[in-house]
Parts: structure tokens; sequence; C-alpha cells
């Protein structure tokens, strides 16, 4: 049964929020699906390059003991769903806490700081390792959305600081369990010429600023389209409608 702990992991982790996405007095999320698979679809696309080049560069690799077999272009089936579904759930946590906690926010002031010092930050880290690959790009990547975020001055990072600690939760676990915490041997491992060696559990520094660049990227895209094609706003739960 091991050959299928990367494919549990992944539907564990989709199962839950893609379920919620059905219920309709609420927050009746399916109603975005077209904006939103849209956003997922466009940001996964330049991710899944961007993974399946360093894995034909052997930055990092997969264990097929924990992996059903399928692969294309040396990628396994189950980091293409990854994309999908891992996306999908982070993303829906950051609306359903805009929906049912609206007033959680910063301030536009706060949100400026917080951009200024990631991006000064990642930048001179990025700067400094440039000769570890997934370093510079995770770090790099992450460093121009920053100053994105400060030239645009994009409203939805004030919430979305907030919402990215919550779900680092679940993601802390998830990625804790394909790098080897808690199983004989990672699922996925890395090239240690390639990353500054600092983890947090077992999973490298660099997956975090990864993460938050590809989940707020697809924020950011969804908000779009959901303006473009004029959908409705999330509406404010009966307990709010007075704020």
């Amino acid at each position: 049964m091991e050959q299928y702990y990367y494919l549990f992991l992944n539907i564990l982790s989709f199962s839950v929020p893609f379920l919620f996405s059905f219920e309709t007095k609420r927050m009746h999320f399916i109603r975005y699906w077209k904006p939103f698979f849209a956003a997922i679809l466009i940001v996964g696309l330049f991710f899944i390059a961007w993974d399946v080049y360093f894995t034909h560069e052997d930055v990092w690799g997969f264990n097929d003991q924990y992996l059903i077999g399928l692969r294309i272009f040396k990628m396994p089936l189950e980091e293409y769903l990854f994309f999908l579904l891992i996306p999908y759930a982070s993303v829906f946590i950051h609306y359903a806490l805009e929906y049912f906690y609206p007033r959680m926010m910063l301030s536009q002031a706060v949100s400026n700081v917080i951009s200024l010092v990631l991006f000064i930050l990642s930048l001179a880290i990025a700067v400094f390792n440039y000769d570890k690959i997934y370093t510079v790009c995770s770090f790099g990547l992450f460093a121009l959305l920053m100053l994105m975020q400060i030239i645009f001055k994009w409203n939805v990072i004030r919430r979305f600081y907030l919402s990215f600690i919550i779900i680092y939760i679940p993601f802390f676990f998830v990625n804790n369990a394909l790098t080897g915490n808690y199983s004989e041997n990672p699922v996925v491992f890395y090239d240690s010429a390639e990353i500054i060696g600092i983890r947090v559990g077992t999973m490298p520094l660099e997956d975090s600023f990864y993460c938050f660049t590809l989940l707020y990227s697809i924020v950011l895209l969804f908000e779009f389209f959901k303006n473009k094609w004029k959908y409705p706003p999330l509406k404010l739960n009966d307990a709010d409608q007075n704020y």
C-alpha cells in the first residue's frame, strides 16, 4: 500500500475543501470554479514546467517506493496532481477565512512594510546564494513578486499575509510527510548542493517561499478573472452584515 502514499496525501488534502465547495447556503464556492480553475491551471503550468526542468536536472527527485509508477517527463503523476489539488485546498482556506472573518486583515501601512522587508530579505538571500539553483529561483521569484506588490499595492495582500499563516499549518504537515518526517524514506529528496540547508522540520526553507509565490499568484489571477468576468464578491454571512 505504500505506493499510494503520495497519492493519498494529495487526495486527503484536497477532499475536505472540495466537498465544502458544494455547500450553497454560505460561500457557494462552486460558482467561482471557472475563474478559480483558470487561475490554478495557468499558474500551475508555469510551476509544472519549472518542476519538470528541476526533475530533469536532478535538483530534486522522487522515491518510487511511494509512487504508483506512472511518470511523464521523469515526473510522477502524483506531482502533477499536487499542482491542482494542493493549491485548490490552500486557496480555498484563504477565501473561507475571507468569508467567515471579513475583518481579518492588516492595515495597508503594515502590509507595505512587510512586503518591503520580505523583498529585501529574499533578494539578499537569492544574490548571496546565486550558485544554488533552487535557492536563487525560489527566493528570486518571491523577491520579484514582492517588488510587484510594492509597485502595484494589490489590496488582497492585506488578507493573504494572515491567511498564509493558517495555510502554512497543513502545508507544513503535508510537506513534511513528503520530505520524510513521518516515513522511512522521503518521497521527495533534494540535491543538498542546490539549497541553503535550512530545514523547517524536514522540508527545505525554499519550499515555504515557493509555496507563497505559487498560492499568491493564483489568488491574484483569480481576483483578476473574477473581476473581468463580473463575478460577485463573496457574500458576508448574516452575523457580519452590519460590518
